[in-house]
């Protein structure tokens, strides 16, 4: 008997709750129904003795007139015994099975449940190796992230360095420039008081040779030679 595990789960439970519920009355439970039994032995056994007639059951009928009450009446405990007892028999057969398929179900989850946590553990070894991997590479990067920040750091000061010193070069090159005009402006204005002054030299110069020729012209003697008209007259100015 093969029943499908969900409708054996829940008739375990259903059997389950029935038992726990019936577990506080249960032997008032058992004391009623066994009273009830005997109750319904001892008015079908007075029935059974009243009627004279005789029934389907004859040899049995005429065994139970022959014997006194009180043995019919331990016959008919006996066989209601006897049935209860099969009656309980056939119960704990149906348990039984219940219970065994009950059993086959907790297996087969048993071997679910394995086959997940292997999944499971193949899972959180790839995870675990992952991980590792993750953390290295965090590790790698971590370091990488600190060397550039040295560089950076240490880029940031040349930079700092360079402008300072580019700073000074323009402050010195332009002290150069303003040194260098200071000394063009004095060149040009020596240049220009040393052009006015060879001008007025050249000036004075000029004016006393013509006063010299003037003189030399005005103490030679007159020339009394006649020139013919094609023989130029001497220059004076040479």
């Amino acid at each position: 008997m093969i029943m499908v595990p969900w409708k054996s789960h829940v008739r375990a439970k259903l059997f389950q709750r029935d038992c726990l519920q019936r577990e506080p009355f249960s032997g008032l439970f058992n004391k009623v129904s066994r009273l009830e039994d005997m109750l319904n032995l001892h008015v079908s056994l007075l029935e059974d003795l009243e009627r004279n007639s005789s029934n389907q059951n004859g040899i049995k009928k005429q065994v139970e007139e022959e014997a006194p009450p009180k043995l019919c009446l331990e016959l008919r405990e006996a066989q209601h015994d006897r049935e209860e007892l099969i009656q309980k028999v056939s119960d704990l057969t149906s348990v039984l099975y219940l219970k065994e398929a009950e059993l086959q179900y907790c297996h087969s989850q048993v071997a679910r449940f394995r086959s997940e946590a292997v999944l499971l553990a193949k899972g959180a070894s790839l995870l675990k190796d992952d991980l590792s991997e993750y953390q290295y590479k965090l590790e790698c990067q971590s370091k990488e992230l600190a060397a550039l920040r040295l560089e950076h750091k240490n880029l940031k000061e040349d930079l700092a360095v360079t402008r300072q010193e580019r700073e000074e070069l323009l402050e010195r090159w332009l002290e150069e420039k303003k040194e260098e005009a200071e000394r063009l402006n004095k060149h040009n204005a020596t240049l220009e008081r040393w052009n006015r002054f060879a001008g007025r030299l050249k000036k004075r110069h000029s004016g006393g040779c013509c006063r010299q020729k003037c003189a030399a012209a005005t103490n030679c003697p007159r020339i009394t030679q006649r020139h013919s008209a094609d023989q130029p007259l001497p220059d004076i100015s040479e």
